[in-house]
């Protein structure tokens, strides 16, 4: 238990609550510069490339760093610097690099962590508030209207909504204010000490978990908020 109550918890969304766990189906077709199929080592890589949450992960030019740079404020920005990232990282054919962006962008391609659902539930049980908090550029919403766990779900905050990105103190402040909460009864929960750590800026607590695969990371929720007394 902690020295301060918790009366509000925010979630990260990407390996936090969800993970783009690949399906071997998404690749079917992709292919090496060569013509030669991806293996498992590359597609590893590849995801790693377009889910992590901050640093640059291949080489930009001016125009496409400005893209990656502001690709959570813009759907359109998005798209263009994760094209980039996956012609650079091999996938040069545009309709399969299309492709393979698809399932990125496509909320029923998440899966949710196996406490995910319980948690949300169980912190509504006990009438506390719960903000969804992502930099993001596409509607996250429908992959909780697909689990019946998106009335659980107070506030989403998504960065292409609020005009603001993680670790930007305001997109935080926007949260708690939207949950009528004080920062400093607030715990924030994600896998980035970069990103998600910078709440403790405004006063939050902060509980990280490790972006694992889904089927790696059975109780990291419940863990992170028993630590807190939740």
């Amino acid at each position: 238990m902690t020295e301060r109550e918790i009366q509000a918890v925010i979630f990260d969304f990407s390996g936090t609550l969800f993970r783009l766990d690949e399906d071997d189906s998404w690749f079917d077709g992709v292919t090496r510069p060569d013509g030669s199929p991806l293996d498992g080592h590359h597609v590893a890589e590849l995801m790693r490339r377009m889910t992590a949450p901050v640093g640059e992960v291949v080489e930009f030019d001016d125009v496409s760093r400005h893209a990656w740079q502001n690709r959570d404020l813009d759907p359109a920005l998005h798209r263009q610097a994760y094209l980039h990232v996956l012609r650079e990282s091999g996938v040069t054919e545009a309709s399969q690099a299309e492709s393979v962006y698809g399932r990125v962008v496509d909320p029923s391609c998440w899966t949710p962590y196996p406490d995910t659902a319980d948690v949300l539930e169980s912190l509504a049980s006990r009438s506390v508030p719960v903000a969804v908090l992502s930099n993001i550029a596409f509607d996250i919403r429908p992959a909780f209207e697909a689990l019946g766990i998106d009335k659980y779900v107070t506030e989403f905050v998504l960065s292409y909504e609020v005009g603001v990105v993680k670790p930007r103190p305001g997109i935080f402040q926007h949260a708690t204010q939207a949950l009528g909460v004080d920062p400093a009864r607030t715990l924030m929960v994600g896998d980035s000490e970069e990103a998600d750590g910078a709440a403790t800026a405004i006063g939050c607590s902060f509980a990280l978990v490790e972006p694992r695969p889904t089927a790696e990371r059975p109780t990291a929720l419940r863990d992170a908020l028993a630590r807190y007394g939740l």
